[in-house]
């Protein structure tokens, strides 16, 4: 599913950059971006709006439910 960007100002919104092998987290309340690579926790350190893999992962990943993000590995 595409990033709903309209979803960021609302909701917690979890994406998937397969190519990367990485997902992200934005929590709306916090307005902060968690990384969690495949195989590995949650970065405890938030990511700058404007980290280039960041970027990479709106424009070319997918939104996933919570579950899959907390999962982790979630190529298909």
């Amino acid at each position: 599913m595409a990033i709903d960007f309209e979803a960021l100002l609302t909701r917690d919104v979890f994406i998937d950059y397969n190519f990367e092998e990485v997902m992200y987290r934005w929590d709306h309340r916090e307005k902060k971006i968690y990384v969690k690579f495949y195989g590995a926790q949650e970065r405890t350190e938030p990511v700058a709006p404007d980290h280039r893999l960041y970027r990479e992962a709106l424009c070319s990943g997918r939104e996933i439910t919570r579950e899959q993000y907390e999962k982790g590995f979630t190529r298909q």
